[in-house]
C-alpha cells in the first residue's frame, strides 16, 4: 500500500487541477521517508539569489503539537466568531469554516506538522524587503503541497499558529534569526481530492493596465 501512495507519477496538470486544502486528516502515521521525499521536492523550488535559506521543522512530538494546537485555538476562537457572522448567508464558506474548526479541534491528532522557516531577517515596514524574504519560502511550500497531492496525502497551508512568534520560537527551539513562515498539517485524508472551483482566467487577468480584460 505504501508503494502505491508513494507514486509521484501524477501529471502536473492533474495535481494542480485537483489540489485543494485538505484539513480533515486521519491520525494514521506517515512514514519519515515520505515526509523527507516531499520536502526534497519542495527544495527544488526557486529561491531569492539561490540562497536556499530554508529550514523545515517536522513535528511529531505530542507535547510540541499540543503547544502549537493551543496557539492555533487561541486565535481561531476569535476569528471563528467573526467568520461565522460574516458567512451566515454563504453555505460554501460555512463548510470551509467547519473544516477549519475540525482542524483546530483535532490539531494534536494530525500525524505530522511541517513548519516552513527561513533564515535571515527582513525589514517589516519595507514592502520589497518583506516580499523578497517571504517569496523565498512560499514557492517551496507550494511544491510541498503539490507533492503531497501527487502522493495522495492531505495537506494545507495555515499561518494561524504563528501569531505569537516568541512562543513559536520557544516551542520549536528556533534561534532569533530563523523565522517560521508557514505551517503545513500533513496526513492521509479523511475526505477526497477533487476538481477545484475557481474564478475563470478572464475574471482575474488584465492586459497592460488593470481592467483591460481578455475576451472570454
Amino acid at each position: 500500500m505504501m508503494v502505491d501512495r508513494m507514486d509521484f507519477g501524477m501529471p502536473l496538470s492533474e495535481a494542480m487541477d485537483t489540489q485543494r486544502a485538505i484539513r480533515r486528516l486521519k491520525p494514521d502515521p506517515v512514514d519519515d521517508g515520505v515526509v523527507l521525499r516531499l520536502i526534497d521536492l519542495a527544495l527544488r523550488a526557486p529561491t531569492a539569489s539561490n540562497a536556499q535559506r530554508w529550514e523545515f521543522i517536522v513535528v511529531r512530538d505530542p507535547k510540541i503539537k499540543k503547544a502549537l494546537a493551543s496557539l492555533n485555538r487561541q486565535v481561531w476562537r476569535l476569528y471563528s466568531r467573526v467568520g461565522r457572522w460574516a458567512t451566515r448567508h454563504d453555505a460554501k464558506r460555512r463548510r470551509m469554516l467547519s473544516a477549519v474548526q475540525w482542524q483546530a479541534d483535532h490539531f494534536e491528532e494530525i500525524p505530522v506538522i511541517v513548519v516552513a522557516c527561513l533564515k535571515g531577517t527582513y525589514i517589516p515596514f519595507l514592502h520589497i524587503s518583506a516580499a523578497s524574504y517571504f517569496g523565498s519560502i512560499f514557492p517551496a511550500v507550494q511544491n510541498l503541497l503539490l507533492a503531497a497531492r501527487a502522493a495522495n496525502l492531505g495537506a494545507t497551508l495555515t499561518t494561524i499558529p504563528l501569531w505569537n512568534l516568541i512562543a513559536v520560537r520557544r516551542i520549536l527551539g528556533l534561534p532569533w534569526n530563523i523565522t517560521p513562515c508557514a505551517v503545513i498539517p500533513l496526513g492521509w485524508p479523511l475526505g477526497r481530492y477533487g476538481p477545484t472551483t475557481r474564478k475563470t482566467v478572464h475574471e482575474v487577468v488584465s492586459f497592460d493596465r488593470f481592467g483591460n480584460r481578455p475576451a472570454a
